[in-house]
């Protein structure tokens, strides 16, 4: 698998294990010092969103890829931006339909890529 193929997977696999409360996938795809940086601004560390995941705070219902976009390779390092249709409940509030924008970092360390970085947005 080619770095541009495996950075689109490692997205891929994020909106999977996350709607399926795959604990062990986002263990291993997320770095130790991973922070998702939420529409609210709140900057979550990596620990703290898996948690969240699991006990139910945040629930993900579907995850619908409609584009990935400017896809960038330097080196170690890569980034992209990738749009769903995300339907959640987020900290107690009812269940919407949010068009996610999610601009994310990768780095590869050992000649494995991880997931460093997350701004979610909407567009």
């Amino acid at each position: 698998m080619t770095d541009r193929e495996t950075i689109i997977d490692l997205y891929r696999q994020e909106n999977r294990a996350m709607v399926a409360k795959d604990i062990e996938t986002l263990s291993q795809i997320l770095a130790s010092t991973m922070v998702l940086h939420h529409m609210t601004g709140y900057a979550q560390p990596k620990l703290e969103w898996i948690d969240q995941i699991q006990n139910g705070e945040l629930k993900y219902y579907s995850s619908d890829e409609e584009g990935i976009s400017d896809i960038r390779i330097d080196g170690n390092y890569a980034s992209l931006i990738g749009h769903n249709q995300v339907k959640a409940s987020v900290w107690g509030s009812s269940v919407n339909t949010w068009q996610l924008q999610m601009k994310m970092e990768f780095a590869k360390v050992n000649g494995k890529w991880t997931i460093t970085n997350q701004v979610a947005s909407t567009y």
